[in-house]
């Protein structure tokens, strides 16, 4: 039987219909790039056992350690490799295991889809015996020049992650750690493009953006911006950062415990 099989559990309709929606080829533009999941790694430290919450099609599981994942969408469970970790359909606020089941607990930019994320932060703690590792965005950041195209985009996001403050709060002591994300990036997520602005433009790309399936009609900024890198005025303005190897966009490491 493939280690992708499902072990059982129960999901909320409200996140399962999210990634139905937006995961149908989700595996195919949110490939893990090694950078990121170097730091991911090293911020494990030497935790062996570690359940992936909101783990999606199982991007980041490092593959030295025995890992559970916990997933709602049954469409991102079936996009999971045939090697990838054993993945139970459960959600984050009501994980059935144990307490300190695992040495430690990982959620990975899933924070912010969760109903109560307060309650799926304790539900971590609880079944963690050491460390809690959290990649998030910090909703502080000023943004980068795709909200001048899409405004709402910030204000979308902001609405949805919770503070740094206000996890440090949940977890108690917690180390913070950027996340620069590279400018040839191979996962796509919201800031992975920040060099590449056509990529913006590609149906498929977007569709695994799940700030993108929260805006309304965004076809007058996708026109502008087709429109001003065919004229040139894209790279007028934003053109300085096509020289950075990487660029801090908010995206942020917490370990606690």
């Amino acid at each position: 039987m493939p280690r992708r099989q499902l072990l059982g559990g129960s999901s909320n309709p409200h996140v399962v219909a999210l990634y139905d929606s937006i995961g149908q080829d989700y595996r195919h533009h949110r490939r893990p790039d090694p950078r990121i999941r170097d730091d991911i790694v090293r911020s494990l430290g030497n935790a062996r056992t570690v359940v992936n919450v909101g783990a999606g099609t199982g991007s980041y599981e490092p593959s030295d350690r025995l890992v559970i994942a916990v997933e709602p969408s049954i469409v991102m469970i079936r996009q999971r490799a045939h090697d990838a970790a054993p993945a139970i359909q459960a959600t984050a606020m009501a994980l059935p295991f144990r307490g300190a089941a695992f040495d430690a607990s990982l959620a990975i930019l899933t924070i912010h889809h969760w109903p109560d994320w307060q309650r799926g932060l304790q539900e971590l703690r609880r079944v963690a015996r050491g460390r809690i590792v959290i990649v998030t965005w910090d909703p502080s950041t000023p943004g980068f020049w795709l909200t001048d195209y899409f405004p709402d985009t910030l204000q979308c996001d902001r609405q949805v992650f919770p503070t740094l403050p206000q996890i440090g709060r949940v977890l108690g002591e917690t180390t913070v750690s950027e996340l620069p994300v590279p400018h040839d990036c191979s996962d796509g997520f919201l800031g992975a493009y920040w060099r590449r602005p056509e990529a913006y433009l590609s149906h498929g790309v977007r569709s695994a953006i799940s700030t993108f399936s929260k805006l309304g009609d965004i076809s007058s900024g996708l026109e502008r911006l087709r429109q001003d890198l065919r004229a040139g005025d894209w790279h007028r303005r934003y053109g300085r950062v096509l020289s950075l190897p990487t660029l801090d966009l908010g995206y942020r490491i917490l370990v606690a415990g």
